[in-house]
């Protein structure tokens, strides 16, 4: 799969099922066994009051794996011979059938289809004297979200998925996402001992050994980029298992630069939210156009705050006048854009004005408190070097008296390690899903997709399944 792909959802194609009406059941047959088309949710939900109801009522249990007949069944026979299973498909199948327009002695199912499988599809209905249709889809059709599925990529969707179904129409985080989550991780959980010990991790969670762990291989993905993440820092911090003294340190002691540390937590934290919003113009423009892009404020607007806002801070810092004029300039047009945006949303009038007001407001602490939201990276990378620097302290004490107390000390030290890489590790797992969650994807998207689900009932192939 090339690279732009997995930036966009799977491609969709709007289709019509068509076939003539003999033959529409061997050509849902067809469909249902792929597993490649979804049909209108309005045709999936309706009843089927034939037979097949009556005769399911008498199912020893209602969760039965549906499959459906290569041939028109005998229902009868079906129910005395107890295949609820080929009953169960059967009534799904007529579900759909009973969905469709039929005109002249033809039918026709409307539904949506990978744009990929398109051409094999279209082959397999041929085949029993079917056809798919392309279709151009009306504008208020909204087509389902399918992401990208092959190789490492499908392994990084669940972090984009969790927090809900990406809009067809949006970009697919799903690299950058990841990116971010494990950088964030190692800022907080900086030691190149333990970061090697995740890697170690990773390694037998991808391997599924011991076999336990095959029930968290999806996971390997994040645990390896999260110890590399933490190994880099930790040798930028000189920790290993603590301030050891086994690395030297190449950029800053959290402890000795604490007030550097933060700062540079809040530039990563800035630097992560203008690609975010950066992202959230792309998908305001790809939803709407550029009118929906250029007052929102996740799109042109908050981006044009949020860097004027950022230059004005910048000239002020450096007192630098020229740099502040031109940032509140850039901020107070992405104000007016904002504003514009909201009160067109809010419908306009005297209750519209206040509304539009209080949301202005809101949009300004919000854009501060985002960017200061981001030091906790920085303060709970000071916690966990406070921890290591606790533990080495206390298994060094120990160790110099010898004895029985040098060995009180590598238990204190082994115990103190794990219990730290425990604590910290969960912390900074949650901490790093809450930066990604909260101030990043809010920017990234405004709204929620609709998953695809393909219609699937295999087909039962053996013969000597139907009895």
């Amino acid at each position: 799969m090339r690279w732009p792909d997995s930036a966009v959802p799977v491609r969709m194609q709007r289709v019509a099922l068509v076939a003539p009406s003999v033959a529409l059941r061997d050509v849902l047959v067809r469909v249902a066994d792929a597993a490649a088309v979804e049909f209108d949710r309005d045709g999936t939900t309706q009843e089927v009051t034939d037979e097949t109801v009556r005769l399911l009522r008498g199912s020893p249990t209602q969760q039965v794996a549906a499959l459906l007949s290569p041939v028109r069944p005998d229902l009868e026979d079906l129910a005395r011979s107890g295949r609820y299973d080929l009953l169960a498909g059967e009534a799904q199948l007529r579900s759909r059938a009973a969905a469709a327009v039929e005109r002249s002695g033809a039918a026709a199912l409307a539904g949506w289809i990978p744009a990929s499988q398109l051409p094999a599809i279209t082959a397999k209905v041929a085949e029993v004297g079917g056809a798919v249709v392309p279709l151009t889809p009306p504008a208020s059709s909204c087509a389902p979200t399918l992401l990208a599925g092959r190789g490492l990529h499908e392994e990084l969707t669940p972090l984009v998925q969790t927090y809900g179904i990406v809009p067809y129409a949006d970009l697919d985080p799903s690299w950058l996402a990841w990116a971010s989550y494990v950088v964030m991780f190692g800022i907080m959980f900086g030691d190149a001992g333990q970061g090697l010990l995740l890697i170690g991790v990773a390694a037998a969670l991808r391997a599924g050994r011991p076999s336990w762990l095959r029930r968290f291989r999806a996971a390997w993905p994040f645990v390896g980029g999260a110890g590399v993440a933490a190994t880099v820092f930790g040798l930028l911090y000189g920790e290993f298992f603590g301030p050891t003294g086994v690395v030297p340190v190449i950029w800053l002691n959290p402890l000795a630069g604490p007030v550097t540390l933060l700062l540079a937590a809040a530039g990563f934290g800035a630097f992560l939210l203008a690609g975010a919003y950066a992202l959230g113009v792309i998908n305001r423009w790809r939803e709407g156009g550029w009118r929906s892009a250029l007052c929102s404020s996740s799109g042109i607007a908050g981006s044009t705050l949020f860097l004027g806002a950022g230059a004005a801070a910048g000239g002020w810092y450096i007192h630098l006048v020229v740099l502040l004029i031109v940032g509140a300039v850039v901020a107070g047009t992405g104000l007016a854009l904002a504003f514009a945006g909201f009160l067109a949303e809010a419908g306009g009038g005297g209750t519209a004005l206040v509304q539009t007001s209080v949301e202005i407001v809101d949009l300004v602490v919000r854009l501060g408190s985002n960017v200061v939201s981001f030091t906790r990276l920085a303060a709970f990378g000071l916690t966990h070097a406070a921890l290591g620097l606790l533990v080495w302290e206390g298994t060094m004490a120990l160790w110099h008296r010898g004895g029985l107390l040098a060995v009180a000390g590598i238990v204190v030290f082994a115990a103190g390690t794990a219990l730290a890489f425990s604590l910290e590790a969960l912390v900074a797992a949650i901490q790093a899903l809450r930066l990604e969650y909260y101030e990043l994807f809010s920017r990234v998207f405004v709204g929620q997709g609709e998953p695809f689900r393909p219609w699937h009932v295999p087909t039962a192939t053996d013969m000597r399944e139907l009895g």
